[in-house]
C-alpha cells in the first residue's frame, strides 16, 4: 500500500463534520464544554477536519477522528494533563457526564461516517 495513503484518514471535510456536529446538537444533547471542528490536513494536504471537545470540568480536551485510512471506526483521544486532577464528588460526576457525551458524539460520528460510506457515489460535492 502507498505510504502516503496509509497515513491518510477517511476524507470527512471540515464542512461535513460541522454539519454532523450541528445535527448531534439539534438532537438535544447537552454539552457542558465546547465542541469545535478544526482544520486538519492529511498527508496529501486534503481537508479532513478534526472534532474537538474542550471539557469544562477538567483542563483537557478530547479530539475525535477516524482511526486511519479506509477505517470505518472512530477513536477519541483525551489530551494529556500536566498535573493531577482533584475533584469533589459533584465535579467528578459532572466530568463523567461530559465523557459520556463525548462517547456519544464519537459513536454518532462513526455512524454518520459509515452511512456516508454506504451512500458513496450518491454525494454531490
Amino acid at each position: 500500500m502507498n505510504d502516503e495513503i496509509e497515513d491518510s484518514p477517511p476524507r470527512r471535510s471540515r464542512d461535513q463534520l460541522k454539519i454532523w456536529v450541528q445535527e448531534f446538537r439539534d438532537q438535544g444533547h447537552l454539552v457542558a464544554g465546547k465542541i469545535k471542528v478544526v482544520d486538519q490536513e492529511d498527508a496529501d494536504g486534503q481537508d479532513t477536519g478534526l472534532v474537538v471537545i474542550s471539557l469544562s470540568n477538567a483542563n483537557a480536551s478530547i479530539y475525535m477522528q477516524p482511526r486511519g485510512y479506509d477505517e470505518p471506526l472512530w477513536e477519541a483521544t483525551l489530551s494529556a494533563r500536566p498535573d493531577d486532577l482533584t475533584l469533589t464528588p459533584h465535579e467528578m460526576a459532572s466530568l463523567a457526564a461530559e465523557l459520556v457525551i463525548a462517547g456519544n458524539l464519537c459513536s454518532f460520528l462513526q455512524f454518520k461516517s459509515l452511512d456516508w460510506d454506504r451512500r458513496s457515489g450518491m454525494h454531490r460535492e
